[in-house]
């Protein structure tokens, strides 16, 4: 028996293929999942399919990338069956995944699995683990209510940094992003103000919105030096910017004397990874609880992820939907695979 997978056999391409539908018995505490729908990640997928050496803080640089590779991480979808020990979860259980493949069955641990409410569609589900990152970046940063926050760049996680930092009581929320529809989707989600860092007044403008003396924290979710170069110049003194995105380019030139040093900035690293695996504490929780706070802030209404999805395809589309993430600057933040349009 075979199911289908995404996977990309070499630089630019994404193809569908049948992998062995593994039918020993599972591991005593593991979980075959039906999955529902994934969600891609940006910039983590765009950097495996074009071959970027530099996919995670374990890649060697000096090594070309090597292929074929299985992708995705983000996902939910309905368990199938249950390892001899599990005893959280039954068959049939609702669950999102984190660590999946874009595939139409995971064998994942339990340890990385949530149950869903009832109240969370699987779409928004899909999104759960993808979502921990910017929350994890904003527990880092201590942010409390009333302070001020600035989320520069606003693919999935900017985007979704400006929904939970709106929910945790920031104020002002200050969004930035040079793509106009981007700013106007934050405006949707909870931005208080939405910003171009090409203006030539934009950290003149930030440091206004933000009580004159700038922004007590900050999310610099590009990954460039020239985004954090930017931001830096956003901050009140004694602020603290949380690193969220990925740095691949080593183009840093930042004048750390002026701009770090002496304004007494703190910059948090914000690594997914960069959390325990165990036990949460104040500021650094795990993923688990971190996908669970996730559910119940579904539950109660004060999450809102479903609204966030821009489009849906079949993974069989999958070789134009890849493409398209490469070389369309406008690809839209939050796209996901329908496992059921196969």
């Amino acid at each position: 028996m075979s199911c289908k997978q995404i996977y990309f056999p070499k630089a630019y391409c994404a193809e569908m293929r049948d992998v062995d539908f593994d039918t020993k018995p599972l591991a005593p505490n593991e979980l075959r999942i039906k999955n529902a729908f994934n969600t891609i990640s940006n910039g983590t997928e765009k950097a495996n399919y074009s071959g970027d050496p530099n996919t995670s803080i374990y890649s060697n640089f000096n090594q070309p990338a090597k292929f074929p590779r299985a992708v995705g991480y983000s996902s939910s979808g309905t368990v199938t069956e249950i390892g001899s020990s599990v005893t959280r979860f039954k068959v049939g259980d609702r669950v999102a995944v984190c660590g999946s493949k874009h595939a139409q069955y995971n064998i994942v641990d339990e340890s990385n699995t949530v149950l869903l409410d009832d109240s969370v569609s699987f779409q928004a589900a899909s999104m759960l683990y993808i979502s921990t990152f910017p929350l994890a970046a904003l527990r880092k940063t201590k942010i409390e209510a009333g302070e001020s926050i600035i989320v520069m760049g606003l693919g999935p996680l900017g985007l979704l940094a400006v929904q939970l930092a709106h929910i945790s009581g920031a104020v002002p929320v200050i969004a930035v992003d040079p793509i106009q529809e981007r700013r106007e989707k934050a405006l949707k989600f909870g931005a208080d103000f939405a910003l171009d860092p090409f203006d030539p007044n934009f950290a003149k403008t930030a440091k206004e919105l933000s009580g004159g003396k700038g922004c007590n924290a900050g999310i610099e979710v590009t990954g460039l030096g020239s985004g954090l170069d930017g931001i830096l110049d956003c901050m009140a003194p004694f602020g603290r910017v949380a690193l969220l995105g990925c740095t691949r380019s080593s183009d840093f030139s930042i004048d750390y004397y002026r701009k770090v040093h002496g304004p007494g900035i703190t910059l948090i690293g914000a690594h997914t990874l960069a959390r325990p695996q165990f036990e949460s504490y104040p500021g650094y929780f795990t993923s688990l609880d971190d996908m669970e706070t996730l559910v119940k802030l579904i539950k109660y209404k004060r999450l809102d992820l479903d609204a966030m999805v821009d489009e849906v395809w079949s993974p069989l589309q999958c070789s134009d939907v890849f493409s398209r993430l490469a070389s369309d600057k406008g690809f839209p933040p939050f796209v996901q695979f329908d496992w059921s349009k196969m």
